[in-house]
């Protein structure tokens, strides 16, 4: 998820654990603990663009960098507030929570991560949440707020946490349902109209879980469509996409390669945009694939030139979007697409 999630997460995860014993600090605590986990990014400055793309969410998002780095910092933490009545066990607890916590929600979108890492590469993506969703955010977000102004010592501080976090796990079960739901109209479709049962996902699209991106992999490419809770009308329009992968054989780093097909776990296609090589990783989703069915994809990656893929992750998410944009996306989420 987005780093202001973490942290506002973190903070109310902190009240919960340790605000009677550490009062405010507490917040800031299990705010920079919520956050550790992203201290991956210091990779960019010594790894090249693929290693990096393919380290992040690594180690650091593991169940093992949890344990050890909890023990860690609540040693730290105790030595630090000898003066506090505060156990061992609920400093463990306030810097374990807080960081299975970031692991285990960033798991829920599309990224993926390396929980079992360096025992396993194995990447987890459940992708029920985009990276950055408000009606997740929202709720820790003022819970948070109103814990910071509040007095120490105000009744009310338990339940504006309970809230924020309450309201947080309430909708990520509404996503899960939203995608199962999701799930079962691809599945009526792949049947309808005769297309690989067991080769597809669903994504959200970005900022919520109403509409769906839904890709099957057939043969030697791709089919897309878009999905919305409120569609009526349960058939799938879907677009055709070659993978068209022989054009990596154009590549001279070979390495680099690899990376990316590593990183796009089976899902990508290759095309040219003048005369450079694009590599596109399907599941971060079109660009505005809702308006426009044969639209560019949002990760893309400039192959064989250097220093050219900076944000690479970020940088696609938002071209050509713009006023007509949006009115086309609300339009698809409630206007039933049909």
């Amino acid at each position: 998820m987005d780093s202001l999630t973490h942290i506002v997460l973190g903070a109310c995860i902190g009240e919960a654990v340790a605000g009677r014993q550490l009062g405010k600090k507490a917040m800031l605590i299990g705010a920079i603990a919520q956050s550790i986990p992203d201290i991956d990014f210091i990779a960019a400055f010594f790894l090249s663009d693929t290693k990096d793309i393919v380290a992040h969410r690594g180690i650091t998002h593991s169940l093992l960098f949890v344990i050890v780095v909890s023990l860690l910092l609540a040693q730290l933490g105790a030595r630090m507030f000898r003066d506090r009545s505060m156990s061992l066990k609920r400093w463990i607890l306030l810097f374990g929570v807080n960081m299975f916590v970031h692991v285990f929600i960033d798991s829920f979108n599309a990224y993926g991560t390396g929980w079992f890492e360096p025992f396993s590469s194995a990447r987890f993506s459940f992708n029920v949440l985009y990276v950055a969703d408000p009606l997740f955010s929202v709720w820790p977000f003022f819970a948070a707020l109103l814990l910071l102004i509040i007095r120490r010592n105000n009744l009310r501080r338990p339940l504006f946490w309970k809230i924020g976090i309450g309201l947080s796990v309430i909708y990520l079960f509404y996503a899960l349902y939203n995608k199962w739901d999701t799930d079962k109209a691809v599945r009526r479709n792949l049947e309808a109209q005769h297309l690989p049962a067991d080769e597809y996902f669903t994504t959200p699209t970005l900022f919520n879980t109403l509409l769906w991106q839904v890709t099957v992999r057939d043969g030697n490419g791709y089919h897309i469509a878009y999905r919305s809770v409120f569609d009526r009308n349960d058939k799938m329009d879907f677009a055709w996409f070659p993978r068209q992968d022989s054009l990596l054989d154009l590549v001279e780093n070979k390495d680099e390669v690899r990376d990316l097909e590593q990183f796009a776990a089976g899902y990508y296609t290759v095309d040219k945009r003048n005369d450079t090589l694009l590599f596109n990783v399907i599941r971060f989703g079109q660009i505005a694939g809702w308006d426009n069915p044969h639209a560019r994809f949002a990760f893309y990656y400039y192959c064989d030139r250097p220093g050219a893929n900076n944000m690479v992750v970020q940088r696609g998410r938002f071209e050509a979007w713009d006023r007509n944009t949006t009115k086309s996306f609300l339009t698809r989420i409630f206007a039933n697409g049909r």
